[in-house]
């Protein structure tokens, strides 16, 4: 178990961690969330040591290995195969001394743990990792040193995630993948065999990789069961029923304080006044669960321009004369919503580019209206900017002509108040960089937007709003995000990129995640159970009766109940101040109940589906 007991962490005169506590218990997967600037990396750093608390104290089991997200990425000549082993120095320096121990009894030690490690496999998990994230068998193979910056990030990745820690500690896994890497990751962490504390702003992933949240806000820490969408509906109930509490007692206050007024004078009722007032003095206040302000921000509307806005009439582009993408033969209409799906490195930025203008077709004719103006969104752009300037400089630079009042009004849009319009943008956010950059380039109210990535550093209220931006602007979008929630609520076109074409792609998100398994290669040792298993029966129909699923019924709303007392009992703060040993028990009977509940669930949904197909074959 991880046990964040009382901690407290200060930042120059700034608090991030009041006397906070939390317990995470082993195995489980748990996503850390909270607003940009909370104090979410902080946390990891306090948990690896990397950074010392002023108050409180962090305890984990002493055997517990701990694996944290690097921020460097790996260099040097070695294949991306060697790299990834590499990163496990425990295992790489058991193989070196197995050649030189010549101790009978070291060289049992040493081959004992070097089994234990499953030596034999680790050249076989390293490529099933790097082929996840991306990395073919021919890229395993190259060195470290023919990669740019970002697919190096992802063979830092694979070596964390090869070592497999107890405590693997992951901040923003996914911003230097691509929506295919995402979603193998989604499916590696819901099976990892350790415990995950995991801080995302991809909502898709936080409802998918974890069975917990844990929320940063207002220096605390509250645990929560269940994806993101289960928090966020848990959170606002929560905030609902505190608020309903604290009108309740506030009428009661003021009844009573109209009695003490009434009466306070009166010698007969005096001492029933003073009585009261006691009690007032006694009544615990109701805190009010506060919300936190929400973001929000809008693109401005152009003037309507006649379809199409562009045309492509079997155009080919690339890079010195080589053609990435061919036979393009397509058209954009003013209200298109299109999402680009296909893996990294297919020319999903290529197809961007040359509808920005950055890249001219090197075959075939590519016509745009006349009229159009583009917006486009490129996350590299961040580096582009002047770190001295001010958002108001910048946006006064790129727009000489338009004056401060159009200027700060086009910054209020997304969320720059007079205060953060005057910040440097050195002291700007990720996020205030991103949407710094959106204002930047919607100021001449384009008729199409352009985005290629635009979520790396937006926190998810942030990609709410960037969202109902979307949805609220008039012209044409055209997404590439590894964000499948952004999609599926933005997107209804889908265009495919791949073996150098482009084609619309009939279906949904779901569809798309269906085809990435179907078409993802079986492990070798998958391979060979799938050889070996024999085929299976053909099950034989059951009927339950109804008594079984009654039965079944009440077993589960009797665990529910029994598992909500529980989460009651874990959510009171004396119960990590008391004695440590009772902390634990209330912990392990959680565990337990949440198994016996999943049997129970898994058991009922069983009879009740065997139930349902014997009424239909009857019927």
């Amino acid at each position: 178990m991880l046990l964040i007991n009382q901690l407290t962490y200060r930042i120059g005169g700034r608090v991030l961690l009041d006397s906070t506590s939390a317990a995470v218990n082993a195995g489980h997967r748990v996503g850390l969330v909270g607003r940009n600037g909370t104090g979410k990396t902080t946390l990891l750093k306090l948990l690896t040591g990397e950074l010392k608390p002023d108050g409180g104290s962090i305890e984990m089991p002493s055997r517990w290995s701990v694996g944290v997200t690097s921020q460097e990425a790996p260099s040097g000549s070695g294949s991306l195969i060697e790299t990834v082993i590499a990163a496990d120095r425990e295992l790489v320096a058991l193989q070196a001394e197995a050649e030189t121990a010549h101790d009978a009894d070291r060289i049992g030690e040493i081959h004992a743990r070097l089994q234990d490690k499953q030596a034999h496999t680790a050249t076989a998990r390293a490529a099933r990792i790097l082929s996840g994230l991306g990395f073919d068998h021919a890229a395993q193979q190259k060195s470290c040193s023919d990669y740019s910056g970002g697919w190096r990030m992802r063979v830092a990745l694979a070596g964390l995630l090869f070592t497999q820690p107890d405590l693997l500690l992951l901040d923003e896994p996914t911003n230097h993948l691509d929506l295919e890497a995402t979603m193998w990751l989604e499916d590696y962490l819901r099976t990892y065999p350790g415990t995950i504390l995991m801080v995302s702003h991809d909502r898709e992933l936080l409802n998918r990789a974890v069975d917990e949240i844990l929320h940063l806000e207002v220096c605390k820490l509250t645990l929560y069961q269940g994806g993101y969408d289960r928090f966020a509906a848990t959170r606002r109930m929560r905030i609902e029923q505190s608020e309903k509490a604290k009108a309740k007692q506030d009428q009661k206050k003021a009844e009573v304080m109209k009695f003490v007024d009434r009466f306070r004078a009166k010698a007969t009722k005096a001492k029933q006044a003073q009585s009261r007032l006691k009690m007032l003095e006694k009544m615990d206040t109701v805190s009010v669960i506060e919300q936190e302000s929400g973001i929000s921000f809008s693109f401005p509307e152009a003037d309507e321009l006649p379809p199409p806005l562009v045309t492509f009439d079997d155009v080919s582009v690339g890079y010195n004369g080589k053609p990435v993408l061919q036979g393009l033969q397509m058209r954009l209409d003013a209200d298109d919503r299109i999402a680009m799906l296909g893996a990294n490195g297919n020319g999903k930025s290529t197809l961007i580019k040359l509808l920005a203008g950055k890249l001219a077709p090197l075959t075939g004719s590519m016509n745009k209206s006349g009229k159009l103006r583009i917006g486009y969104f490129a996350q590299h752009q961040t580096d582009e900017l002047d770190m001295t300037a001010t958002p108001i400089l910048e946006m006064s630079r790129r727009h000489p002509h338009a004056s401060e009042r159009e200027v700060r009004s086009q910054l209020g849009r997304f969320g720059f108040s007079q205060e953060r319009g005057e910040t440097k943008v050195a002291n700007l956010s990720g996020g205030e960089k991103a949407r710094l950059l959106f204002a930047l380039m919607t100021a001449t109210k384009p008729h199409l937007l352009l985005l290629d990535e635009p979520t790396n550093h937006l926190d998810i209220d942030s990609r709410e709003a960037l969202v109902h931006a979307i949805n609220g602007f008039g012209g044409a979008v055209i997404l590439i995000s590894h964000d499948p929630h952004i999609i599926e609520l933005t997107a209804d076109t889908f265009w495919l990129v791949e073996n150098g074409r482009v084609q619309n792609f009939e279906g949904d998100m779901e569809d798309y995640r269906e085809r990435l398994l179907a078409k993802r290669p079986l492990s070798a040792e998958d391979q060979r159970k799938a050889k070996t298993k024999p085929p299976a029966a053909a099950p034989k129909p059951q009927r339950p009766s109804k008594k079984q699923l009654q039965q079944a019924e009440l077993l589960v709303t009797r665990l529910s109940g029994e598992l909500a007392a529980l989460h009651k009992q874990m959510a009171t703060p004396t119960l990590y101040r008391g004695d440590p040993v009772q902390l634990i028990t209330v912990q392990k009977n959680l565990r337990e109940k949440e198994k016996e509940l999943a049997a129970a669930e898994e058991s009922w949904l069983t009879l009740q589906e065997q139930w349902d197909a014997a009424v239909q074959a009857v019927g």
